[in-house]
């Protein structure tokens, strides 16, 4: 079993810990650390682990072999910095960085520590998403050409202040919170992105935001896509990608319908999983037995990069290129 501690336990830190606690076969939490503890002394005592608000002190902690960082994305490089240098395995949630250059330093020191480094993109652990990455990846739908997606959630109206909020923290309106998970999504199925044109049209400025954002995306490989996010609106995750042979969708968590040239379209419905679960036993498995994480730090770098490149277009209001490392 390996002991953890999660460092930021707001929403997304408490799902990290509801995941795992009591769960896992591999991992548990055995500290946790906020800079507000009346806030969640009750969830740490339910969960039978130790809170604390210093962060260095989790880290230097003997007891502790793995640190999850559920905090903003602008303290990730030193945090994930001090991990490595202490020689534990790090999560980290997304945004790793919101730029490349930033985002090769944290992967960098996690390489050169040799400890195992992953990134929470929990919506490749979707079964419909895992069922959609077959099908692309062994060709029932032939080379692809073109792909859509929309993720849109009503967080924006329900988690109110911190990080959503601040535009040096969440640029480019939803790109930064759902609009990352499209553009993984993109990437897993098609490969790195060369070009991106995106737009932010704003109706209202945060707190309560009203706003959407796309971006046209052209990849290295000579496929196209298009991608949106709506702030505010219900709950809807869409894939779908074109194909010479014929389309796959990919629908909520559950639902992947394909059809493929002269045949009828086939819906199928996968059991429900949980997503963050899942990604979580990956990593408790990577620290384990050494097997790859199923996100790889070139995926990391390029899905970087990409939000970094749509975060400038839309500022700049044209075209770019996507830097690659």
């Amino acid at each position: 079993m390996i002991n953890a501690a999660v460092i930021g336990l707001g929403r997304w830190g408490k799902n990290i810990v509801e995941s795992v606690q009591g769960k896992s076969q591999r991992l548990r939490f055995i500290r946790g650390v906020s800079k507000e503890p009346e806030l969640v002394r009750d969830f740490a005592a339910a969960k039978g682990f130790e809170l604390s608000t210093e962060f260095e002190q989790a880290v230097a902690d003997p007891g502790v072999q793995a640190v999850f960082l559920a905090t903003p994305h602008s303290l990730h490089v030193r945090q994930i910095s001090a991990v490595a240098a202490a020689g534990k395995p790090v999560w980290c949630e997304k945004p790793l960085a919101l730029t490349r250059s930033e985002a090769e330093r944290a992967v960098a020191v996690c390489a050169k520590a040799g400890v195992p480094f992953a990134l929470g993109n929990n919506k490749r652990c979707f079964s419909s998403m895992r069922e959609l990455k077959r099908v692309v990846a062994d060709g029932s739908i032939g080379e692809v050409l073109h792909i859509e997606g929309n993720f849109t959630n009503e967080h924006s109206t329900r988690v109110k202040g911190g990080w959503r909020d601040d535009p040096n923290e969440s640029p480019g309106g939803g790109m930064t919170g759902a609009g990352l998970h499209l553009i993984d999504a993109f990437v897993n199925l098609a490969g790195p992105i060369a070009k991106v044109d995106a737009r932010l049209f704003a109706q209202k400025a945060p707190p309560d935001p009203r706003d959407a954002a796309a971006a046209l995306v052209e990849f290295a490989g000579g496929a196209t896509g298009v991608l949106a996010t709506v702030r505010a609106a219900p709950m809807y995750w869409r894939i779908m990608v074109f194909g010479t042979k014929g389309w796959a969708e990919a629908r909520d968590e559950t639902t992947l319908t394909v059809a493929k040239i002269g045949e009828q379209p086939n819906t199928h419905v996968f059991p429900a999983v949980d997503s963050l679960g899942v990604l979580l036993e990956a990593f408790g498995e990577t620290i384990e037995t050494g097997k790859p994480f199923p996100v790889s730090t070139a995926d990391m770098l390029d899905v970087v990069g990409t939000f970094e490149a749509i975060v400038r277009s839309m500022a700049q209001g044209g075209p770019l290129s996507v830097k690659r490392g």
